[in-house]
C-alpha cells in the first residue's frame, strides 16, 4: 500500500509541474514562460501593429474630432515602425492611452508598445523596456515674441512666470532661478490664458507641451532650448529584449536615412539639435 501511495503521489508531482507550465530554467536560474509568444511573433501572426498613443497631445498625438485621424510626431514614429515590421505603414492600430493606462494596456497585451511622450525614468524601467532615446524633451519657456527673455538666465527678480499646480514645473524652475515669482494656475489652458493675458512674463513647462502651445498663437514661442532632461523613450514589455533592439535598429535607420529629421522638423518647425 506504501508503495502505490507513493507512486501516485510522484505522479501527482509530475502533472503539477506540467500544469504549471513547468517553463524553461535560464542561466540565472529564473524561469522563462516557453509558451509566452513573442511581441514580434505576435505582430507578424495579426498582421497589425497596434500602439498605445496619446489623442490629446498637439503636435505628438491629437484626434481630430471632425475627421477621427490622429496625427503627429508619435503617429509617424509608429507608422515608420509598422512599415518596417510589415511593409506598411496603413497596418497599424491606433489606441487611445493615458498616463494611467498605459503601462496596464502594455501589460496586458492590448497594445504592443507605447508612443506616447513618455519619458525614460529609472522607475518606470523597472515596469517596462524603453527604447532609446527617439525625442529629447525638457523643461523651457514660452514667452511672447519679441520679449527680452530669451532663456532661463533672462529670469530674475520679479520675472512672473506661470506654471501648473501639481506638476513640478514651478519647483524645477526656481532651482534655477530663485528670485522669480512663480504663479501656478489648474492646468495648461488656463496658464497659457493667463500668459496671452499679460499675467505673467512666461510660462514654463515640458518643451513639447509648449511648442503645442506656440503652434496654436504664433505670437508665442519656445525659447532658450531646455533646462531640464526629459528623454522620451518607444515602451515595450518588460523584458522584450528582442523587440526592443528591433525598434532601436529602426529608429537607428530613420536617423541614418533623414527620415527622423524630416518628421521632426514636420511637427516641431526645426531641425533637431
Amino acid at each position: 500500500m506504501k508503495k502505490w501511495m507513493n507512486g501516485l503521489l510522484a505522479g501527482a508531482a509530475v502533472l503539477a509541474l506540467s500544469a504549471c507550465g513547468g517553463g524553461d530554467e535560464t542561466v540565472d536560474g529564473s524561469t522563462e514562460n516557453s509558451n509566452e509568444e513573442s511581441t514580434l511573433a505576435k505582430i507578424e501572426e495579426a498582421d497589425k501593429f497596434v500602439v498605445g498613443v496619446k489623442f490629446d497631445t498637439r503636435l505628438f498625438g491629437l484626434k481630430d474630432p471632425g475627421t477621427g485621424e490622429v496625427e503627429g510626431f508619435d503617429i509617424d514614429i509608429a507608422k515608420e515602425i509598422a512599415k518596417e515590421l510589415l511593409g506598411d505603414e496603413n497596418k497599424i492600430e491606433l489606441k487611445e492611452v493615458t498616463s494611467k493606462t498605459r503601462i496596464p494596456l502594455l501589460d496586458n497585451g492590448q497594445i504592443d508598445a507605447i508612443i506616447a511622450t513618455m519619458t525614460i525614468t529609472e522607475e518606470r524601467k523597472k515596469e517596462v523596456n524603453f527604447s532609446d532615446v527617439y525625442f529629447e524633451a525638457g523643461q523651457s519657456l514660452l514667452v511672447e515674441k519679441g520679449s527680452d527673455i530669451q532663456g532661463i538666465d533672462d529670469i530674475g527678480a520679479g520675472t512672473k512666470v506661470l506654471a501648473v499646480k501639481g506638476a513640478t514645473s514651478g519647483q524645477n524652475l526656481l532651482e534655477q532661478a530663485p528670485d522669480a515669482e512663480v504663479i501656478e494656475l489648474e492646468n495648461y489652458q488656463e496658464a497659457f490664458l493667463a500668459l496671452q493675458s499679460g499675467q505673467g512674463d512666461a510660462l514654463t513647462t515640458d518643451n513639447s507641451i509648449l511648442y503645442g502651445m506656440a503652434e496654436e498663437n504664433s505670437d508665442y514661442e519656445v525659447v532658450g532650448g531646455t533646462f531640464t532632461d526629459e528623454p522620451y523613450g518607444i515602451a515595450v514589455r518588460k523584458g522584450d529584449d528582442e523587440f526592443t533592439e528591433k525598434i532601436n535598429e529602426i529608429l537607428a535607420d530613420l536617423k541614418a536615412s533623414g527620415r527622423y529629421d524630416e518628421i521632426y522638423e514636420k511637427w516641431i518647425g526645426e531641425s533637431p539639435e
